[in-house]
């Protein structure tokens, strides 16, 4: 069947869906690499966040990653009682939660960093294909954002 035969409905038709199992393959891929991290996933890109603004809100962590800070709470609780990461309420302003890498935290960094490569191994494109493939789905977020700001 070709995608002129497919049903509107299909689930093969779904931009929505080709982006969610490809989310879903992605992770996978992830898995045995951030466990010899022990991190999870989201508490990868929160090291990632952190590892370039070490020092920075939770809001700003959520901004980031396009998340709300209360679904960002539990993970980051977990990972200071793990040591990688400390949380400061301001004195000033309690609603402000500045937070900080551990020493433990920052020694992951260069961790990360063969995660990175090893992933980028496991694409089949050259690096000019990832970079538009990357440019694409951020053109992509950026509509799709647009329409619920």
């Amino acid at each position: 069947m070709t995608d002129r035969q497919l049903s509107p409905l299909a689930l093969e038709a779904q931009i929505c869906f080709d982006l969610y199992s490809t989310s879903l393959a992605m992770t996978q891929v992830y898995k045995p690499y951030l466990e010899e991290l022990n991190l999870t996933y989201t508490q990868y890109l929160i090291m990632l966040v952190l590892w370039q603004n070490d020092g920075i809100s939770l809001k700003e962590i959520a901004d980031a990653l396009f998340q709300k800070p209360g679904a960002l709470t539990p993970v980051v609780k977990r990972m200071e009682a793990d040591g990688l990461l400390k949380r400061v309420r301001s004195k000033e302003d309690e609603r402000y939660m500045q937070v900080t890498l551990t020493k433990e935290g920052q020694m992951l960094k260069q961790k990360g960093l063969r995660v990175n490569q090893c992933m980028r191994e496991n694409f089949a494109g050259d690096n000019q294909d990832l970079h538009t493939l990357s440019l694409q789905l951020k053109q992509l977020r950026a509509k799709l954002r647009s329409k619920i700001d």
